[in-house]
This record gives structure tokens, C-alpha cells and sequence, in this order.
């Protein structure tokens, strides 16, 4: 009878289970749903000819709206001002934050501890507060750099192609150093934290073998740290790569506008919405995000040991 019992309370026990996980799975699923309506809606909207803001199935499939997005709009514009924008700053960023992480991270100086916290202090500070003081600090910088360019280039075609190119306002270069800027505290966190786990015997090891400090950076440290500058470099692009407030501060011309700001310029038409052109850009938008991650995960998975290894 015990035993009976036992089995007979076993398999409700599992019953129970069973239902507590469907239950569980069925809440999750509806979840999932709701939150991935407006992904399904933005791809059904960008290739039905009659998109619409209401959520619907295409009655026929066309890619005119992402045509019309490269072709007679200035959707392509605005993804390559992005890529070379955010690609850039993402390796200024980089570059900076591993040799400020290994620094910070091998250094037995008092100052390290305040020296992390006004790093993070600048990165909680909310960006629309620094706004003031650094486009005062920008717009001196470019006087100087568009004095030095008239000086140095006397065709007026030429001045304005080298002003847009190096300008620190309405220009690549100051946007460009302004993303990266913003991007760097935890860049360095990151880094830091990567490098405090790197032990320094693989550095004197590698000294004893005759190794040169480049050959150590080269071939023992930055395949240590591979995991971190991808981590880094993660959050990096896709922090610049959604930045709304400065691309929209520090620049003016059409020709520097982002992605960010073309799908602004987009949903504030003075005429009708064309939420197909809308949607379509939101996708392409979405998809350099995406492959970041899909790259960037390769790296994250590795093991210091394999990071030895390579």
C-alpha cells in the first residue's frame, strides 16, 4: 500500500509540474508575442506596396519601398554616413579603452580608485546635461580648424569638402570623436575588468622568451583580451549606432545627416506618412545592430585558453 501510495503521489506530483510548466512556457510564448508585434509589423509594412500604420497582411510582396529608399531618397546616404560615423568612433573607442584599461589595470597607484569612479561619474552624467559646455569646447575647436583650412586651401570647393570632412561642428570629424567620447568609460570598465583577469605571468613569461613589448601585446595580450574588445566594441557601436541627441546637435547640413535623424526627418513629413519608406528604413536601420552581435558573439564565447592558443 506504501508503495502504491508513493506512485500514485509521484505522478501527480509530475502532473502538477507538467501544468505548472505549460503554464509557465504558455505565459512566455504569449509574451513573445506581444513584444514581437511591432518587428512583424515594420517587415510586413516594408514590403507591402499599401503599407499603412495598421498591422496587416500584405495582399501582394514588393520590394519598392526599399528601391525607392536607395534609389530617389537619401536612405543610402544616411547608412553610409552612419557605417563610417559609428565604425570609426567604435575603433577610437577601442584603441583608447585598451590601452587605458591595461594601464589602469596594472597600475598599483593611489589615484586608480578615484580615477574609475570620475570614469564612471562621466558616463552616468546624462548626456543632454554636457551638451552647453561641449558644443562651446567644439565650435572653438572648429574656429581654429577652419582658420588653419582657408589658410592652408585657397579653392572654395575645397575648403568646404576639408570643413565637412574635419570640422568639429556640422562635421565628420567632430561627431565622429564626440560618439567615441561618449562611449569610452565603459569601454575602459570593460577592458579593465578583462585585463585584471589576464594574469601577469603570461607578460614575464613572454619577456624571458625574448619577446619584445609589441610581440607581448601582439601576441599574448590582445588574444587574452579578444573577448573584452568584442564586449567593448559591442556596446560601443550599437550605443553610437542608436545616438539620436548628438548627430542632431552637432550637425546641420543634409549631407552628415544619420540614420537616427533620417528616420526623424522621415515620421515628421510635413505631407502624409510613408510608413512603407518608414519601415523600410527602420529595417536596415535594425540589421548592422544585429550583425554586430552575430559577430561580436563569436568572440565572447571564447575561453582564455583558446585565446592563449590563437
Amino acid at each position: 500500500m506504501t508503495l502504491a501510495s508513493n506512485t500514485v503521489a509521484s505522478t501527480g506530483t509530475n502532473q502538477k509540474m507538467t501544468k505548472s510548466q505549460f503554464k509557465t512556457y504558455l505565459t512566455l510564448i504569449l509574451i513573445s508575442l506581444y513584444c514581437m508585434v511591432p518587428f512583424i509589423w515594420v517587415v510586413l509594412a516594408s514590403v507591402d506596396p499599401k503599407a499603412s500604420q495598421f498591422l496587416r497582411i500584405p495582399e501582394s510582396v514588393s520590394m519598392e519601398h526599399y528601391w525607392n529608399l536607395f534609389a530617389n531618397q537619401s536612405g543610402l546616404r544616411w547608412i553610409l554616413n552612419s557605417i563610417v560615423i559609428n565604425v570609426s568612433a567604435t575603433i577610437i573607442a577601442l584603441v583608447f579603452a585598451g590601452f587605458g584599461g591595461y594601464a589602469i589595470s596594472r597600475t598599483k597607484a593611489w589615484w586608480k580608485l578615484p580615477l574609475l569612479y570620475a570614469i564612471i561619474l562621466v558616463r552616468i552624467v546624462p548626456p543632454p546635461a554636457l551638451i552647453v559646455p561641449v558644443y562651446k569646447v567644439m565650435l572653438t575647436l572648429n574656429d581654429w580648424v577652419n582658420a588653419l583650412i582657408n589658410a592652408v586651401f585657397t579653392d572654395v570647393a575645397t575648403q568646404q569638402t576639408m570643413s565637412r570632412a574635419f570640422s568639429f561642428v556640422d562635421g565628420y570629424l567632430g561627431l565622429i570623436l564626440i560618439l567615441a567620447a561618449m562611449q569610452l568609460p565603459l569601454a575602459i570598465w570593460i577592458m579593465k575588468t578583462f585585463f585584471d583577469a589576464i594574469p601577469i605571468d603570461y607578460e614575464e613569461s613572454a619577456a624571458i622568451d625574448g619577446a619584445t613589448q609589441w610581440q607581448t601585446v601582439r601576441k599574448v595580450l590582445i588574444p587574452l583580451a579578444m573577448p573584452g574588445f568584442a564586449a567593448a566594441g559591442l556596446f560601443a557601436f550599437i550605443n553610437a549606432w542608436g545616438d539620436f541627441l548628438m548627430p542632431l546637435m552637432f550637425t546641420s547640413s543634409p549631407e552628415l545627416q544619420t540614420l537616427p535623424l533620417g528616420l526623424f526627418r522621415a515620421f515628421l513629413r510635413v505631407d502624409a506618412i510613408d510608413y512603407g519608406f518608414l519601415t523600410a528604413l527602420a529595417v536596415i536601420y535594425t540589421l548592422p545592430a544585429v550583425i554586430a552581435f552575430s559577430f561580436a558573439r563569436k568572440f565572447l564565447t571564447q575561453t582564455f585558453s583558446g585565446g592563449v592558443k590563437g
